[in-house]
């Protein structure tokens, strides 16, 4: 585990809020990710998740609140603020007709990195994903898997300091699952990760920390650590929470 106290912050969103059409979506969020953290999201159906990694992509403007990507001010400097961003929503944004290398190398362009180094930089995150013998193959050919795997590769090419995954593992066997977990944890060496998820032994397994949403609010935000110390179940603590 990270030592939190020392970790500098990579990822702070202050007093978030949202809502559509007079109802509130999200209401008064804060959080905190630190330099190696893994932070697990966990929530019912209609908690307020998607709206939160919306706004934390910058993807969805909050009505109140800011929002800071390794100290750059999301709202007013997007593209500065985003370059430090990686974001693989829960449906892929993959070209089915494009081969993993021609879609690694249209997202090296789309992220403006130098024509020297694209080469570099699709072979350096094709090797972190385990895509080394795939770059030939049409994406719509992989096994769900995979083409998660090329998904991570996506919002990993640019190097970025703090990587928002959002059900990762959803449609995945076990043994995918297993993989997915594995790349997940070697990833957390180089950066942050928000990893969003509706299933607790996927926080307990790669989390630091857990923060559980209900009805648009935080109502746990703890280290996963702490609550082991107390013997404390989290399916036990996520329902007493969410039931309310």
């Amino acid at each position: 585990m990270t030592d939190h106290g020392v970790s500098s912050l990579t990822l702070s969103a202050q007093h978030l809020s949202r809502e559509y059409s007079h109802t509130i979506a999200v209401h008064d969020v804060t959080l905190q990710l630190r330099q190696g953290e893994i932070l697990g999201l966990l929530g019912p159906n209609g908690a307020g998740k998607s709206t939160t990694m919306h706004m934390l992509t910058g993807n969805l403007a909050p009505n109140s609140g800011r929002i800071e990507i390794c100290g750059i001010d999301l709202l007013d400097n997007p593209k500065s603020a985003k370059a430090h961003l990686g974001y693989l929503p829960e449906i892929p944004p993959l070209y089915m007709e494009m081969t993993v290398d021609e879609f690694l190398i249209f997202v090296a362009k789309l992220h403006r990195i130098h024509k020297k180094s694209i080469v570099q930089a699709v072979e350096c995150c094709k090797r972190r994903c385990g895509l080394m013998d795939r770059g030939r193959q049409l994406i719509g050919t992989l096994s769900k898997g995979l083409q998660q795997r090329v998904g991570i590769a996506q919002a990993i090419i640019h190097e970025p300091d703090v990587i928002i995954l959002d059900e990762p593992t959803a449609g995945l066997d076990p043994n995918q699952v297993r993989e997915m977990r594995q790349l997940i944890r070697a990833l957390s060496q180089s950066c942050s990760i928000v990893l969003s998820t509706h299933i607790l032994s996927e926080v307990e397994n790669l989390c630091d920390r857990v923060l559980i949403m209900n009805k648009g609010c935080i109502v746990l935000d703890q280290a996963l650590a702490d609550l082991q110390q107390k013997g404390t179940d989290l399916e036990t603590v996520f329902i007493r929470l969410t039931q309310i």
